[in-house]
């Protein structure tokens, strides 16, 4: 019998997996992929929230070299995240996969608004929520909305989902000595200055003692397994 240590995640997604080789925009092949591994957790019973970043469509910072307020720039990189959970959601459709998009600014009738107890009773009857839009702010990044969605809807953990199968001492790619961490604290990641998430996301799983987990997506099966406990990437925690 498979035993189940996390039963509600937020899974952190970074919109550059999406576009897949392309390195741009949506890549159909990597939406079917993810589609799967996120199925895969449903299909465990986990409850599943998602917060999924626009970078392979437009960041709020690459407009200040364009001539674009940063704040102008921010709104348009929260619409790329709307975009990127339309497509998630369509991709989860069609694996029977029933999911709702709850964003933090007015999107009339492309998806509801953020509501916390509408989010906790969709989760609770087996929906998947995927939050768009980060907080709804500029100048708050999507590492940020994780973490306080994560918060706020009670997660066990927050699975990151990155390009590197854990947390470095430095660059692995640039620096062969750089060493992996199975396990480190938020106080180190700060001190350190490791790049895991943006000071504000860290402070606030430090804060509320949330867990997070640090993981190659690219490894298929990877959530399922740390979800059912097996050490996969680094556990970073108080």
């Amino acid at each position: 019998m498979t035993s189940i240590v996390y039963r509600r995640v937020l899974l952190k997604l970074s919109g550059e997996v999406l576009a897949g080789d392309r390195g741009y925009g949506i890549d159909g092949k990597m939406l079917e992929y993810l589609a799967g591994e996120v199925a895969s957790l449903h299909e465990l019973g986990i409850e599943v929230a998602i917060v999924i970043g626009g970078g392979n469509i437009f960041r709020g910072v690459q407009g200040l070299g364009r001539g674009i307020a940063r704040t102008s720039g921010d709104y348009m990189g929260m619409l790329a995240t709307v975009m990127n959970s339309i497509a998630l959601q369509e991709g989860l459709k069609t694996l029977g996969v029933p999911a709702r998009i709850q964003a933090a600014i007015d999107m009339g009738p492309i998806a509801e608004p953020f509501v916390l107890e509408r989010a906790l009773a969709s989760l609770d009857a087996g929906q998947l929520v995927i939050f768009a839009a980060g907080t709804g702010h500029p100048f708050f990044t999507t590492d940020t909305a994780a973490s306080l969605r994560a918060i706020e809807i009670g997660a066990d953990a927050i699975l990151k989902a990155t390009k590197v199968d854990g947390v470095y001492s430095a660059d692995p790619v640039s620096d062969p000595n750089a060493r992996r961490f199975d396990r480190i604290s938020y106080l180190e990641v700060l001190q350190k200055q490791l790049t895991v998430m943006d000071l504000t996301a860290i402070s606030l799983c430090m804060e509320h003692k949330m867990p997070l987990v640090v993981f190659d997506l690219k490894t298929a099966g990877n959530a399922r397994r740390i979800v059912c406990g097996e050490s996969i990437g680094t556990l970073v925690g108080n």
